[in-house]
């Protein structure tokens, strides 16, 4: 549990996505359009909004919609608007903020679907999770980037998608379950 999550993949799309990225990194090309991979400070922002939206349609549709979120930090705006949103539409939240965390949980008329609690261990380890239900087909993220204006808009940061479905149960069994059952080493933020 303590460890960061990588992925040794052979799946072609992901592969040629990561090959796009260093080679953007180590030329003068410009940035490429990725198949599977959110990268900032290009796409990863506009594509965390896209799932929130997503998710917030299934709540106002009257389908069932869920948001788990793992990272250590959630300060971006926008985002956090987003998640209200989604929240008044009735979307389900679960937010695993190991630090800081602008967003304020549990309001009335706001943000009372959403649950934000901070589990830290002796090793502080920081793995980065997003899962969206969209309608049963659970899409879990791993990525180096948390929610803020920093990641999101001035650095270099990759998002990548969990598409084996063994593994993508994995991560949700042993990535966020854990920290969602937690009742040792949790506290729970409130509105105030």
């Amino acid at each position: 549990l303590y460890t960061d999550f990588g992925l040794l993949t052979c799946n072609e799309d992901i592969c040629c996505d990561v090959n796009e990225i260093f080679t953007q990194l180590t030329g003068l090309g410009k940035a490429s359009r990725l198949k599977h991979l959110w990268q900032s400070p290009f796409t990863l922002h506009s594509q965390v909004i896209a799932a929130i939206k997503r998710e917030t349609e299934h709540a106002r549709n009257g389908r069932p919609a869920t948001i788990i979120a793992k990272m250590n930090a959630l300060l971006e705006p926008e985002v956090i608007r987003a998640l209200y949103e989604a929240s008044q539409a009735g979307v389900k939240i679960e937010l695993i903020v190991r630090g800081v965390c602008a967003l304020k949980p549990g309001m009335v008329g706001l943000s009372e679907n959403i649950r934000v609690r901070s589990v830290i261990g002796r090793f502080l380890e920081h793995t980065r999770i997003f899962y969206f239900r969209d309608n049963g087909a659970e899409h879990v993220y791993l990525s180096s980037a948390d929610w803020m204006d920093r990641n999101f808009f001035r650095r270099i940061e990759a998002c990548f998608p969990v598409l084996e479905p063994r593994l993508k149960k994995r991560v949700i069994a042993e990535g966020l379950r854990p920290y969602l059952k937690d009742n040792q080493q949790t506290w729970e933020m409130d509105a105030h």
